[in-house]
């Protein structure tokens, strides 16, 4: 270890130190004072962002930056991952805090949970080695365990953290028996010397191509993809709001990242045996997430199923196996994020008193309670449901032109199909909150930071529909 690669991994050092310091912090901060650790909190958000933003010059697509024993690379896909990540981490820290005292659970635990888990995303997002990968996807989960589980009392939140704890412990050992086999089969552990091996011995050896099995099953419990999707709306309704919108965010950037990290640039040369894996999950979450959505009375698991359908529309940018489909991919999964967080907002802007407003009959008459929420609401939807010029529909466009570029027109026609019935659900919830009669017509309020975070999270997927470009090239540029 050299002075180069802490420089390299300054991010995560400072986050990992400063979550550190936050635990200490927290003893010498009284009840009455707990705002303290939430401003800290955003402080080392903004600090991990200006470090990743600053860069090194050494960095760019073509030549990225290896550190701690080639175990650890800096390039723009992870700069950029990450940067959403700090993003969507402010705005849960600062939806959380108006539910965490709503719910009697402002306690300093969350905050540090939260950072730890950040952290094992952000070592996920920057993997150069099968045991980095493992050691930051073990990081992050063990961290949303515990979120899942804080409300202790609660025995619904109690088993979904039980059922995520067995279930991704189920996951976790798949992958690291898929990694013995790819070990096994090219000596190394290393991303580039594995994709060397595979380039200099053919891809006809059966133990890689069992660790390859083993691996996309993996990857696709930690997406939420179909058949291995039973943890997700359990998980979705039990959990606290806040915890929701985290876990359907930041931890999606970072299976990403792994799935790129692994597939791509490792296994690279099994193309043509991953494709159709990635092709068979990708089609059954769509048409499985978008018909079960129909079903739902429960927002949370109508999000989750959701949630079901949008992995599934990655995986299709993901298996075109082209630089376009990547980048497709990657604005895809990073919209999506900005999306779902807002969405899981409002769900936490209505929720009050102890009991959150999961049910769709809540957002019964929003408009009469709250026109301005009830317009965000509706435009969050509206681009979920990929509608023109909101951001939702320009990330289904690039995915699907990724699609047809590669000669599969009828897996984009399929796509289409089912984005059109699952727009069904988004459209119900906008029914309910404007034609509609509220239960109870008391207006709703929150903290002005909250009101104002809410309102630029939604705004911000019309922005992006309109000035999509920037983003857009970027996430090319990465691949």
């Amino acid at each position: 270890m050299n002075w180069q690669d802490l420089q390299v991994a300054a991010p995560e050092i400072i986050v990992l130190l400063m979550a550190c310091g936050l635990l200490i912090l927290d003893l010498f901060v009284s009840e009455q004072r707990r705002g303290l650790i939430h401003l800290v909190s955003l402080l080392i958000l903004a600090l991990a962002a200006i470090i990743t933003l600053r860069g090194i010059p050494a960095i760019d697509a073509v030549t990225p930056v290896m550190a701690f024993g080639d175990t650890y690379v800096r390039d723009s896909m992870g700069d950029l991952l990450k940067v959403f990540a700090y993003l969507l981490m402010a705005m849960m820290l600062i939806y959380s805090r108006h539910y965490l005292r709503q719910f009697d659970m402002y306690r300093s635990e969350y905050y540090a949970l939260a950072l730890f888990a950040l952290l094992g995303a952000m070592v996920l997002i920057s993997a150069a080695s099968m045991i980095t990968i493992y050691l930051g996807l073990e990081l992050m989960s063990l961290s949303l365990y515990a979120m899942v589980a804080l409300k202790r009392d609660d025995k619904v939140a109690t088993e979904a953290a039980m059922k995520y704890f067995i279930l991704g412990s189920m996951a976790s050992g798949m992958l690291l028996y898929g990694m013995s086999m790819i070990y096994g089969a090219t000596g190394s552990l290393q991303i580039h010397e594995i994709s060397q091996a595979i380039a200099n011995q053919g891809s006809d050896n059966m133990i890689l191509l069992l660790g390859l099995v083993f691996t996309v099953v993996a990857l696709a419990f930690k997406f939420g993809l179909v058949p291995f999707h039973m943890w997700v709306p359990d998980v979705y309704q039990g959990a606290p709001a806040p915890v929701t919108l985290f876990i359907s965010s930041v931890p999606k950037l970072a299976a990403f990242a792994m799935t790129i990290r692994l597939l791509q640039d490792s296994l690279g040369g099994l193309h043509g045996d991953w494709q159709g894996m990635l092709l068979m999950v990708g089609v059954l979450s769509i048409a499985l997430g978008n018909l079960a959505a129909l079903a739902q009375s429960n927002i949370k698991r109508m999000l989750a199923y959701s949630t079901i359908a949008h992995m599934g529309f990655v995986m299709l940018g993901l298996l075109s196996g082209t630089p376009e489909g990547y980048g497709a991919s990657m604005f895809y999964v990073i919209t999506y994020a900005l999306m779902s967080a807002g969405a899981f907002g409002v769900v936490i802007f209505m929720s009050s008193k102890g009991i959150e407003a999961d049910n769709l009959d809540d957002y019964k008459g929003l408009n009469q309670r709250n026109p301005w929420f009830a317009a965000m609401f509706a435009l969050l939807l509206l681009s979920l449901a990929g509608v023109p010029v909101l951001v939702g529909f320009f990330a289904k466009w690039l995915v699907l032109q990724a699609v047809v570029n590669v000669g599969m027109t009828w897996l984009a026609l399929v796509a289409v199909i089912f984005s059109v019935i699952g727009a069904f659900y988004y459209l119900r919830v906008i029914k309910l909150m404007y034609f509609d009669k509220a239960d109870i017509e008391t207006p709703i309020s929150a903290p002005s930071d909250f009101r104002a975070v809410l309102t630029g999270n939604a705004l911000l997927v019309l922005v992006l529909g309109i000035f999509s470009g920037p983003l857009i090239a970027a996430c090319m540029a990465a691949f």
